[in-house]
């Protein structure tokens, strides 16, 4: 998986305005009665990319919501952080406890003007612990579970639990 490297010293009026965008319906979202048909019109203007019969409980903070793909029937639950400049994609039937952070991006060590970026990817019926964090690069395979405070610093194997901080190989999952 590639590495981008985005340097905020040069404008990009594009990124900026999509900042913008997400910022705004972010806002809006969070100060809206939520299950309303107005707050699920403005979750699915924030998420072009999302599928069918989701649910999203905001409040909610994504940075740039156009670079999120998500599936059929996700469930999102409250307090869902997206750092999305390295794209994040979340498939068909996964879950997302409350007060996930879902990180694609970093600053360079060095020159932190410049952020760096790998995807994260969420498989299909994976479930994110509530509280996890998953770090840039990171897949989270089929029908694998994030134990709830976990932070995922590394690819998670299909049908496995992970845990701890960082988070470790629990067991195997029977499917």
């Amino acid at each position: 998986m590639e590495e981008v490297r985005i340097d905020l010293r040069i404008p990009d009026a594009e990124r900026l305005a999509e900042g913008k965008r997400s910022a705004q319906l972010c806002f809006k979202i969070n100060h809206t009665m939520p299950m309303t048909e107005e707050s699920d019109a403005l979750i699915r203007e924030l998420f072009p990319n999302m599928g069918a019969n989701c649910q999203v409980f905001p409040p909610l903070q994504v940075n740039l919501a156009d670079k999120v793909k998500i599936g059929n029937n996700v469930a999102i639950m409250y307090n869902l952080l997206c750092m999305s400049a390295g794209g994040i994609t979340i498939e068909d039937d996964a879950m997302i406890a409350a007060n996930v952070s879902l990180i694609s991006n970093n600053h360079d060590f060095q020159e932190r003007q410049i952020i760096t970026c790998k995807p994260v990817v969420i498989k299909r019926k994976a479930w994110i612990g509530a509280g996890s964090i998953i770090l840039p690069g990171v897949t989270v395979g089929e029908n694998a579970i994030v134990a709830a405070g976990s932070v995922v610093t590394k690819d998670v194997p299909a049908n496995t639990l992970v845990g701890g901080v960082p988070a470790k190989f629990i067991k195997q999952i029977e499917v």
